[in-house]
Parts: structure tokens; C-alpha cells; sequence
């Protein structure tokens, strides 16, 4: 009897995932097509407008996206985080908005800007992470809110391995600092993504708490 309903609870909670997991790849899919959707309608006179999924091992679902010249050699390509475009897609009328002002950055610029060839081997990466990616954030932060009252410094967390951490060593009362995973900001880079404003969204939602404290 006991060994019954063992075997029937191990094939109810095997059906539930299946069923999950079908649910989570219809919203996957549902994103990706509103979203390519979105995209060929504010540049498809200019762009043939392609879209993809892939899954990355630490991050999950991502969307890539490339707008490629109908009449020259130009591409355009971006690459998004399933969170951040569930988050997006709740936010009635403003997902389109924030998609396009990606491509229409690099299109001011003027440059063919593909997605970025991962880095061949750790010593690359390192040495991506050491000579651009790190020093670009730090040098951003610190433009975005005085070198005198922001500290950016490495750290380890537990579960993320190796950080880049940001604070306000001033400010005492709770949280004043927030960190991003070293391979997070290397992904962000890879998809023609800022890696710091990850950083700098952290710290204003700090300070934003902070006042709300004060207040």
C-alpha cells in the first residue's frame, strides 16, 4: 500500500513539473515573439529583424536580437535576460520603448556592433574583466556619483563567487551596498549590454530606500 502511493506521488509530482515546465516555455515563447514582434515594427523599413532563444548555464533563457542593413553590411544585436523582459512586459506600453532605445543607441553610433565572441579560455576572460569590463563600471560609477562618495571593490559571496561591489560607506543605517557576480557583468558585456548600469540601478534604489528612511 505504502509502496503504491510512493509510486503515485513520484508520477502526480513528475506530471506537475511537465506541466510546469510546458507553461514556462509558452510564456518564454509568448515573450520572445511579442518582443521580435515589437522590434520589426519600429525597424523593419531599414532592418530585416531577427530573433532567437538560448539557454545560458547560469542565467537561464535569453533573447538575442540582431537588426541587419536591407541595403548595406550593418548589424545591430543585443541580448536580453528572461527577468528583465517579464518585468518590462508588465509595464504597459513602455517594453517597446526599452527594447528599441538599445538598438536605436548603436544605430546613433554608427558602428556594426554583432554579439561578441565569448573569450576563448580563463586567462582571456581575466583579462577581459581586468582591463575593461571591471574598470569601465568603476570608472562609471564613480562618474555617475562622485568619486568622493562611492567605493568599488571586489568581494566573495557565497553562491556568486567572486563580485564587484558597489557602496556608500557613508551611510550607516541598512544596506549601503550592492554587488553583481563578475560572469553577470561579463554576459552583459557579451550582449552589447552596459554592465555598469546594473551597478548604478543598484545604487539608486539604495539611495532611493535610504531617503525613504529619512523621510
Amino acid at each position: 500500500m505504502t509502496m503504491e502511493n510512493n509510486n503515485s506521488n513520484v508520477k502526480e509530482k513528475t506530471e506537475e513539473e511537465k506541466k510546469r515546465e510546458e507553461e514556462a516555455k509558452k510564456i518564454i515563447v509568448a515573450v520572445h515573439s511579442r518582443s521580435l514582434q515589437m522590434l520589426q515594427g519600429d525597424f523593419d523599413d531599414t532592418y530585416a529583424v531577427e530573433g532567437q532563444i538560448v539557454n545560458h548555464p547560469n542565467f537561464g533563457p535569453m533573447f538575442i536580437y540582431r537588426l541587419k542593413e536591407k541595403e548595406g553590411d550593418k548589424e545591430y544585436a543585443c541580448g536580453f535576460f528572461m527577468n528583465e523582459m517579464l518585468k518590462k512586459h508588465q509595464e504597459a506600453g513602455r517594453a517597446g520603448q526599452w527594447l528599441a532605445s538599445f538598438y536605436i543607441d548603436m544605430i546613433d553610433a554608427g558602428v556594426s556592433r554583432p554579439l561578441l565572441a565569448p573569450p576563448p579560455d580563463k586567462d582571456a576572460a581575466k583579462k577581459l574583466l581586468d582591463e575593461q569590463i571591471v574598470p569601465h563600471c568603476a570608472n562609471s560609477v564613480r562618474e555617475e556619483f562622485g568619486d568622493d562618495k562611492v567605493k568599488v571593490g571586489f568581494n566573495m559571496h557565497k553562491q556568486a563567487g567572486p563580485v564587484l561591489e558597489a557602496g556608500f560607506p557613508q551611510l550607516k543605517d541598512g544596506n549601503n551596498a550592492c554587488a553583481m557576480p563578475l560572469q553577470y557583468l561579463m554576459t552583459l558585456h557579451l550582449m552589447n549590454r552596459d554592465p555598469a548600469e546594473a551597478l548604478i540601478n543598484g545604487l539608486y534604489k539604495i539611495q532611493d530606500e535610504y531617503e525613504a528612511k529619512q523621510a
